[in-house]
C-alpha cells in the first residue's frame, strides 16, 4: 500500500495494562473486563497529551491522561454519576479540566441530570482536585476545547476555553487562575468568567490544533461562506478570511471536526464528509464528499484555494467486488492528500501541483491492499491520524518501499509519473531514493512513451531537493517536464473550475498566512507563470560561442564572472563526493559547457532575485548554485551507475579498440541523456562530449558516426579528436575516419589538430590555412623580376611563381608569422605539401 501507518499510541497497550495492574494491586475482581468497552479516547491536545475516559464497576466516569513525554498515565478526575462523556479538554499546565457529559443512551438508566438539561458542561480544578464549576446545563450538546498558546515556557495566568454549542454558536471563556500555595491552583472569580461570542449561525466547524485555528461555515442567502479565526499567543484572535464555497452543503447537517470524538455519530457512506487541510507551504484545501446517490460511482471534490481552482473527481466503483460499507476518508499527508475508500480505490492527490491528473497516483482493484482500518480515520494535524473506534493514534507516511516497488513494476506511464513524484517527495534519505530511481532508469530508460523519463527525473529531483530545504521558491522553479496531459486515466474523471479567492481580512501577515497570501497574489496577478526556463540562457550562450568563434570578446569581468560560477558549481559537486569518480568527468576544460553552467547559475540567480521576496542575496546565490550542481550531479550519478553496472575499465577510453556490448550500453544512455538535456538546454558535466565521442568511435560504423556528428549528436571536442589522432594509426580505415573528422572541425581547432597527424592530407590542410592567412590582404602588383628556375626543385612555373609570392609575403610579414607561432610552416613547407598531395592524387 502506498500509505504506511506507524503506531504512536494505543489505548489497549498504553493504558489498559496499567489500569489492570492498579486494579490488581487494589484487590479488585475481574469486573473490569465487563467494563472494558467503556475505555474511550476523548481528545488529543496540541502538545501530544491524550485524554481518555472509562467507568468503574459503579458506573462512575473517570478521566485519565497519557503524557506523551513521560509515557505515563495519570488519574485526573472522577465524576460520580453514570453519564456519557462527549467532549473533554485539559489545559497546557494540567491544572484545569473541561468536560461535557450527557445522559447515557442505554435503556433503564436513571436520569442523572436535572429536567431540561440534556448536557452538563463542567470546569474542574485538578491541581489538586478542588472546585467544580458548571459552565452550562442545557438541552443541547456542547463541546469544549482549551486553546494552547505557541509559547509554553512558563505557566499562564489566564486560560481560554472554547465552547461549541449544538445551537450553532461558539463562545470563548476567559479563565484567570491564581496559585494559592505551591501545590494549589484555583480559578479566580469563578462566578464571573468573561465570555466572548466569536461565531454564530454556523453549520460546520473544524479545529486545527497545530495551527490553533478555527474554521467554520455559515450560510448567507443560501450561499456557504468559509471563515477562519486565528488564535494567538498574546490571547488575541483575528478573523483571517472569508471565502465562498461553490458546493451544496444541504446534506451536511450540523457537523464538527477534530473537537474530540462523538461516538454516536453515524459515519456510514450515506452522510457527507467535509474537512480542511493545510501545510507549511501555504496551501489551503477543502475536501468534500457528498452523500452517495449511486453505488456505481462516487464523487468527491477538492478546492485548492492556493491555486485558484477546484477539481471534482468521479471514481468508478463498478468493477469492485465488495459493496460500499463506509464513506470516503480524507487524510492529510503534507504535500499530498489521500482519498481512500476501503476495498475500492486509493487516490494520492498532489496538492503542490494538482494541475495534471498524471501527477496524482490513482490505484484501484488489485493495486489497493486493505492495510488501512475499515473504521473511520481522521487527520488531526500534520501526519497524525486517529482511529476513534479502536483508540489508536498513528503517524501516516508515504510508504517509499512500496512506491519504489510500484515504480519498478507498473507498466502505465501515468502511474510511473505519479509514483516518481511521490517517492521524491518523501524526503527521507533522498540520496538512497535517488540511487534506487537511477538504478531503475538505467534499466528502463526507454520505458515511457508519453514523456521523457530522464527529463522528468532530472527536473523533478532537482526541484524536490531544493523545495524540501526552502519552500519559498516553489513557484519559481520548474517541477515537471510535462506541461500538458491529454491521456485518459481509467477509472477516474475530473472537472476543473475556477473559483473566487478568499478575501483576506488581515493585512499584516506572518508565517503560514504570509505564504498563503503570497499564493493568492501569485494566482491573482501572475500570468504567465514565473517558472524558470532556459530561453535566455540559450540565446546568451549562442551569442558567447559565436563571438568566441569570430574573435570578438565580451567584457572581461562579465565572462570571468560566468566562469567563476562554473568553478563554484564544480567545487559544489565534488564536495558531495569523497570517493574518486569512476569516469573521467569534470576534469577537462570544456569551455562551452563551463559557459553554459555559469550562465545558468547567473540567470537563475537573477530570476530568483526578481521574484523572491524576503530572502537574502547570499542565500539566493547558494540556491542557484545548489540547483545547477544538483542537475549535474544527477547526470554524473546516472552515468556512474551504468558504468559500475557494466564493470567498465579506464582502457575503454583508448580509441584503438572495438566497442563491447557494455560500451554500447553506456553510449546509448549517454545519447538519451544528451537528448533529454538538449531540449531543455541543460548543461552537461565537463568531459561528457569527449567520452560520448570516444564511445561513438568504438561502437558506430564510420558513416553512422559521421552522420551523428553532422546532426549534432556527437560533438568534436579538442580532447576527443586529439586522443583519436594519437591513438589511431594510418591504416586505410583509420585515414578515412581521421579525414572525415578533420574536415568537420571548426577552423581554430582544426589548425591545432592537423599538426598531430603526419599525413599528406593534414599537411595540405596546414598549407591551405597558411596560404589563406598570407593572401587574405594580398593585392596583385606588377612584377619585373624574372623567376630564377635554378632555385626550385621542380620546374613547374605556376607553382614556382606562387611560392615566390609566398616567400615575399613571409619576408614582409615575418613579425606576424612569429607572433602567430606557426612553427615550421613556410613557403617551402607549402611547396613540399603541394607536391606530395599531387603525387598522392595522381597515384605516383
Amino acid at each position: 500500500m502506498a500509505l504506511r501507518l506507524v503506531g504512536d499510541f494505543d489505548l489497549g497497550e498504553d493504558v489498559l495494562p496499567g489500569l489492570r495492574a492498579q486494579r490488581a494491586e487494589g484487590g479488585g475482581t475481574d469486573e473490569w473486563e465487563i467494563n472494558y468497552e467503556s475505555l474511550r479516547l476523548l481528545n488529543v491536545e496540541r502538545n501530544g497529551n491524550i485524554v481518555y475516559t472509562y467507568k468503574d464497576d459503579k458506573g462512575n466516569v473517570i478521566f485519565g491522561l497519557f503524557d506523551c513525554q513521560t509515557k505515563e498515565n495519570k488519574h485526573l478526575y472522577t465524576f460520580e454519576k453514570d453519564l456519557q462523556v462527549i467532549s473533554c479538554s485539559i489545559n497546557s499546565e494540567k491544572t484545569l479540566l473541561a468536560a461535557s457529559l450527557v445522559q447515557s443512551s442505554e435503556e433503564g438508566r436513571r436520569n442523572e441530570l436535572q429536567p431540561g438539561s440534556r448536557c452538563l458542561t463542567l470546569l474542574v480544578e485538578i491541581y489538586p482536585v478542588n472546585n467544580v464549576k458548571v459552565l452550562k446545563a442545557v438541552d443541547s450538546c456542547v463541546w469544549v476545547q482549551f486553546l494552547y498558546p505557541y509559547v509554553e515556557s512558563h505557566p499562564l495566568s489566564q486560560n481560554h476555553l472554547l465552547l461549541i454549542s449544538e445551537e450553532k454558536y461558539i463562545e470563548q471563556v476567559h479563565i484567570q487562575v491564581i496559585q494559592e500555595d505551591r501545590d494549589t491552583v484555583v480559578i479566580k472569580n469563578s462566578d464571573h468568567l468573561p465570555r466572548d461570542r466569536i461565531a454564530e449561525d454556523f453549520i460546520w466547524a473544524q479545529w486545527d490544533m497545530a495551527g490553533q485555528r478555527l474554521y467554520y461555515i455559515t450560510l448567507k442567502k443560501a450561499n456557504s461562506i468559509l471563515k477562519c479565526i486565528q488564535f494567538y499567543a498574546d490571547e488575541s484572535f483575528n478573523l483571517m478570511f472569508e471565502a465562498p464555497l461553490d458546493i451544496s452543503l444541504k446534506d451536511l447537517g450540523f457537523k464538527l471536526v477534530n473537537f474530540g470524538c462523538d461516538y454516536h455519530e453515524d459515519t456510514l457512506s450515506k452522510h457527507s464528509t467535509l474537512c480542511i487541510f493545510t501545510n507549511h507551504t501555504g496551501s489551503l484545501c477543502v475536501c468534500y464528499s457528498p452523500k452517495f446517490d449511486s453505488w456505481e460511482q462516487i464523487t468527491y471534490s477538492v478546492i485548492y484555494f492556493h491555486k485558484g481552482y477546484s477539481k471534482t473527481f468521479t471514481a468508478s466503483l463498478g468493477s469492485a467486488g465488495s459493496p460500499v460499507s463506509s464513506g470516503i476518508t480524507f487524510l492529510n499527508l503534507g504535500y499530498y492528500v489521500a482519498v481512500y475508500l476501503p476495498g475500492h480505490f486509493f487516490h494520492l492527490l498532489n496538492i503542490q501541483y494538482p494541475d495534471l491528473l498524471c501527477h496524482s497516483l490513482f490505484l484501484t482493484g488489485n493495486k489497493v491492499f486493505d492495510v488501512l482500518p475499515h473504521c473511520p480515520l481522521q487527520s488531526l494535524s500534520a501526519s497524525l491520524v486517529l482511529d476513534w473506534c479502536s483508540g489508536k493514534l498513528y503517524r501516516a507516511f508515504l510508504d517509499q518501499s512500496f512506491l519504489l516497488w510500484f515504480l519498478w513494476n507498473t507498466s502505465l506511464d501515468w502511474e510511473k509519473m505519479a509514483a516518481l513524484h511521490c517517492v521524491l517527495s518523501c524526503g527521507r534519505d533522498p540520496c538512497f531514493l535517488e540511487g534506487q530511481i537511477i538504478q531503475w532508469i538505467s534499466e528502463n530508460s526507454a520505458a515511457c512513451h508519453s514523456f521523457d523519463l530522464l527529463q522528468e527525473f532530472l527536473i523533478a529531483s532537482s526541484y524536490w531537493s531544493l523545495f524540501l530545504e526552502s519552500c519559498s521558491m516553489a513557484m519559481l522553479l520548474p517541477w515537471s517536464s510535462v506541461l500538458t496531459w491529454n491521456t485518459e486515466i481509467p477509472g477516474i474523471t475530473l472537472v476543473t473550475e475556477e473559483i473566487a479567492l478568499p478575501l483576506m481580512k488581515v493585512h499584516s501577515l506572518k508565517g503560514y498566512w504570509e505564504r498563503l497570501n503570497a499564493n493568492f497574489q501569485y494566482v491573482k496577478y501572475t500570468k504567465p507563470r514565473l517558472h524558470y526556463h532556459n530561453s535566455v540562457v540559450r540565446r546568451e550562450w549562442h551569442n558567447l560561442i559565436s563571438e568566441e568563434k569570430t574573435g570578438k570578446r565580451r567584457a572581461t569581468a562579465y565572462v570571468r564572472n560566468i566562469l567563476d560560477n562554473a568553478i563554484k558549481v564544480i567545487s559544489n559537486i565534488e564536495a558531495r563526493h569523497s570517493e574518486p569518480r569512476l569516469m573521467p568527468l569534470l576534469q577537462e576544460e570544456d569551455r562551452p559547457q563551463r559557459l553554459l553552467m555559469g550562465l545558468m547559475v547567473s540567470e537563475l540567480k537573477d530570476h530568483l532575485l526578481r521574484h523572491l521576496q524576503g530572502v537574502g542575496r547570499r542565500k539566493i546565490e547558494q540556491m542557484a548554485l545548489d540547483y545547477v550542481s544538483k542537475l549535474l550531479d544527477l547526470i554524473c550519478r546516472l552515468l556512474e551507475s551504468t558504468w559500475r553496472k557494466h564493470e567498465l575499465h579506464p582502457w575503454v577510453l583508448h580509441c584503438n579498440r572495438r566497442g563491447s556490448a557494455a560500451e554500447f550500453a553506456i553510449f546509448h544512455i549517454m545519447t538519451r541523456i544528451l537528448e533529454a538535456t538538449s531540449s531543455l538546454f541543460l548543461p552537461l558535466p565537463l568531459g561528457f562530449h569527449t567520452l560520448h565521442m570516444i564511445l561513438g568511435v568504438h561502437c558506430l560504423p564510420l558513416h553512422t558516426l559521421l552522420h551523428y556528428v553532422d546532426n549534432g549528436v556527437l560533438l568534436l571536442t579538442e580532447t576527443a579528436v586529439t586522443r583519436l589522432m594519437k591513438d589511431l594509426d594510418n591504416t586505410e580505415k583509420n585515414e578515412k575516419l581521421k579525414f572525415g573528422i578533420i574536415v568537420r572541425l571548426p577552423p581554430l581547432i582544426g589548425q591545432k589538430i592537423c599538426r598531430l597527424w603526419d599525413h599528406p592530407v593534414s599537411s595540405n590542410m596546414i598549407s591551405r590555412n597558411h596560404v589563406t592567412r598570407l593572401l587574405q590582404n594580398y593585392k596583385k602588383q606588377p612584377r619585373n623580376s624574372i623567376i630564377n628556375k635554378s632555385s626550385f626543385s621542380v620546374e613547374f612555373l605556376p607553382l614556382n611563381y606562387f611560392i615566390e609570392i609566398l616567400t615575399h609575403l613571409e619576408s614582409s610579414n615575418q613579425a606576424l608569422c612569429d607572433l602567430e607561432g606557426h612553427d615550421n610552416v613556410d613557403a617551402e613547407f607549402v611547396e613540399e605539401a603541394a607536391l606530395k598531395h599531387t603525387s598522392m592524387l595522381l597515384g605516383l
